[in-house]
């Protein structure tokens, strides 16, 4: 089992350096489930003053990783085979952070599914995403 240090940590080791410069935060973790921080920074808003969706996505995926090595209790190698992301509000330049909350639905040998949520400060819903992953 994982503690929030401990999984920040362990992410710090295996994430790529792209990953690594969106700065989320691990807030909460329990066995399938993790609540990260996604700081809205200057270099992840688009000329539209809001969030980019890649960050978004990028942040979901990486929220899935975690969320499935809370659940193993360690790291394992994975990959994405879908991800499928609704976007339901864009994120102003101005929120501060993201929470994020990924839990695992549904674990498995070969494959794994999950979804992931994304709220602004304020407790409103700005994206929600699908995911399955390939348990390699």
């Amino acid at each position: 089992m994982f503690d929030a240090a401990t999984l920040q940590a362990r992410f710090d080791d295996v994430a790529a350096e792209y990953v690594r410069r969106l700065r989320l935060r691990v807030e909460a973790v329990e066995p399938g489930r993790v609540t990260l921080a996604l700081p809205v920074a200057p270099d992840l808003v688009h000329v539209g003053g809001v969030l980019c969706g890649q960050a978004i996505m990028a942040a979901a995926d990486t929220a899935m990783l975690l969320a499935l090595m809370a659940q193993l209790g360690e790291f394992r190698p994975m990959t994405t085979v879908q991800l499928n992301t609704s976007f339901v509000r864009p994120v102003p330049k101005d929120a501060g952070h993201v929470t994020i909350v990924g839990r695992v639905l549904r674990p498995g040998r070969t494959l794994s599914y999950g979804d992931v949520e994304f709220t602004t400060p304020d407790g409103k819903l700005v994206a929600h995403a699908t995911t399955t992953y390939a348990m390699l």
